[in-house]
């Protein structure tokens, strides 16, 4: 897509990424789009208005957490794409992601059956799937070069990509921040099961900054609590419907099937219903 007065520097699996053409040279402008990803495939066709959807649930979190984070107000975007774009400050990014588990769910549900750990992190014996832990664990990933997987590591193996002193700021924030969202998303009757963040640090302060998207229905898991209470657990609001379809209609070989129409509206609906759980009112 053109944008005049931008210049385009990257597509990710559902996220464009633009440079000023001319002018501030430390602004950068992420426009989400309806794509959809699962299983490291985007897929056909997208979830219309997912890309505004998701952008003003992160406009809203930046701007109710008391952290430092990379929006430039005002929010001045193009027309184009007004409703789904951010303005934010370049930072010099940290190839982590910050991942936090409240809940024992998805890939960390099937390591511990295995294990009895998830990324490492040795839990009690006895757990069941979608259980809140005892208290929520950091288990950092490496940002792989795009194409490529990213890698659960240790917290040592940050240590030795950030240094000491900036891996425990990460892993203590993302802790706090956690707790934080948390504690609002409960207010709302919403859990919030697990979630990632990135950080990165200010070129001209060395400042940690919060950046990416955040607590949005993509990098984050929330179920309705009153669901969750009565015995239902993995009704997310997010695109698990997506991923349960495609697991049952896919093998993962070659490419992935078109979702039916009766798919993307559910999970349009889904991603729509936890915004206004979140800004209604």
């Amino acid at each position: 897509m053109t944008l005049d007065g931008w210049e385009h520097v990257y597509s990710g699996k559902v996220r464009d990424l633009y440079r000023p053409s001319a002018g501030a040279t430390d602004r950068m402008l992420v426009v989400a789009t309806d794509r959809v990803s699962a299983f490291d495939h985007v897929l056909q066709p997208g979830i219309p208005g997912k890309g505004e959807l998701l952008t003003r649930l992160s406009l809203w979190w930046f701007r109710h957490l008391p952290v430092a984070n990379h929006l430039v107000d005002p929010q001045v975007v193009p027309e184009r794409v007004a409703g789904r774009a951010m303005l934010v400050r370049e930072l010099e990014m940290h190839p982590i992601e910050c991942v936090v588990r409240g809940y024992l769910s998805g890939g960390g549900w099937k390591e511990y059956q295995q294990t009895g750990a998830v990324c490492g992190v040795p839990l009690p014996a006895g757990l069941r799937d979608g259980d809140r832990l005892p208290e929520p664990i950091y288990t950092p990933a490496y940002k792989a070069p795009l194409g490529e997987h990213d890698e659960n590591i240790p917290f040592e193996r940050t240590v030795e990509l950030v240094g000491a002193e900036r891996a425990e700021e990460l892993r203590e924030l993302s802790l706090q921040i956690f707790a934080t969202a948390s504690g609002i998303a409960e207010q709302r009757g919403v859990i919030l099961a697990d979630t990632k963040f990135e950080f990165g640090a200010d070129p001209a302060t060395g400042e940690t900054v919060l950046a990416d998207e955040v607590l949005t229905s993509d990098s984050s898991r929330y179920w309705d609590a009153a669901e969750w209470a009565a015995g239902r657990r993995g009704q997310s609001f997010d695109k698990q419907i997506v991923r349960d379809w495609l697991a049952a209609n896919w093998d993962g070989d070659g490419p992935p099937p078109r979702l039916p129409a009766e798919i993307v509206e559910r999970t349009a609906l889904r991603y729509r219903e936890l915004l206004d759980r979140f800004t209604a009112g």
